[in-house]
């Protein structure tokens, strides 16, 4: 393992937005089988990594825990540690940076062996991912990458967008004859949030270039998509195509559509988003205008996040991951359902 000694990462890495806690069902942390940080037998000594046989710890700090998606991921992944006769715990930062600063710096204290962290503050995770390297311990990056990391775990970023772009671009030339309006929601904090959304808008707007912008508007959870699209709805009512960022966020526009009497099944509409939500695979699955999801598999996810830091303890020259994605639409019945079931 080592440490790549670099420029600090660019200013322009602001913090993750928050999702609101009411805007998605709260995970109660008990029930998901969470823990605060601990120290035990098993941690690394300072300065020497633990080899693959040695590694029995693994740290999960994945801070948006009120998402479902949360509950999902700490199942799945502790079934995955379990199999390799390690042990997954993880932080509670309750969406919030400064706690997850504090926990993330606690582990590193503790000499936790192996860190899997989603930094909502990327330039806050540099130092502490540092000193995490200093210790002799792994650094994996969830959802992005920094200069101070043994390795990555990515979700194929641009190809997601640029699926999703392209499915909507067919829809609008087949449907509307390359005429009509479409609004981005889209996200420009993070690595992640910035290369979907230039796959998403590139591929879309080359391939239908007679479709009307109307709107490019932050946005990654349902509420504040709810709100940015019934704007947009005001001044364009005849809007025909929401893509999102996130299905948190596009599930938003479809329900502000549908508050604004769009029916479910309109022949005019499009709404589109990334992650493979349960609701929208849902409303894909029962033939609504919600038509496509760039979708990653929840097990895919899990397994990286253990096979990943097991991959850095037995020394392989290539330990990231790039979780692969899929683009489901109508029709593609047993994708979902199999989506469905790793969601549990």
């Amino acid at each position: 393992m080592t440490r790549r000694h670099l420029s600090v990462a660019p200013a322009s890495r602001r913090q993750f937005l928050a999702w609101s806690a009411g805007a998605l069902a709260t995970t109660g942390l008990a029930t998901a089988g969470c823990s605060a940080p601990e120290s035990g037998s098993g941690a690394a000594q300072a300065g020497a990594s633990p080899s693959a046989t040695e590694l029995t710890r693994i740290g999960l700090d994945y801070p948006f825990t009120q998402l479902p998606l949360y509950a999902t991921l700490v199942k799945l992944s502790t079934a995955a540690a379990k199999k390799h006769d390690a042990k997954l715990l993880t932080t509670s930062d309750g969406s919030n940076a400064d706690t997850q600063a504090s926990n993330l710096r606690t582990w590193v204290a503790q000499k936790m062996p192996a860190i899997v962290s989603f930094p909502m503050v990327f330039e806050a995770a540099e130092s502490i991912a540092g000193a995490a390297l200093d210790a002799g311990l792994i650094w994996v990056t969830y959802g992005g990458t920094l200069e101070n990391q043994s390795a990555d775990i990515q979700f194929s970023f641009r190809e997601s967008g640029k699926l999703l772009g392209e499915a909507a671009a067919k829809w609008a030339n087949d449907e509307l004859g390359g005429k009509g309006k479409v609004a981005f929601l889209v996200d420009n904090t993070i690595e992640l949030g910035r290369e979907r959304t230039k796959g998403m808008v590139d591929a879309f707007t080359e391939l239908a270039p007679g479709v009307d912008v109307v709107a490019q508007e932050q946005a990654i959870d349902p509420d504040t998509g709810l709100s940015k699209s019934n704007a947009i709805l005001a001044k364009h009512p005849d809007l025909n195509i929401v893509l999102g960022i996130t299905d948190a966020a596009a599930y938003g526009g479809f329900k502000a559509l549908q508050q604004a009497g769009r029916k479910k099944g309109d022949r005019k509409t499009f709404v589109g988003g990334q992650d493979g939500a349960t609701p929208s695979l849902l409303a894909i699955k029962q033939g609504t205008f919600y038509r496509a999801s760039s979708a990653l598999a929840p097990q895919d996810i899990a397994d990286a996040i253990v096979g990943v830091p097991l991959a850095v303890a037995a020394g392989k020259a290539d330990p990231s991951a790039q979780v692969p994605v899929k683009l489901v639409q109508r029709g593609d019945t047993a994708e979902i359902d199999t989506l469905l079931a790793q969601n549990g």
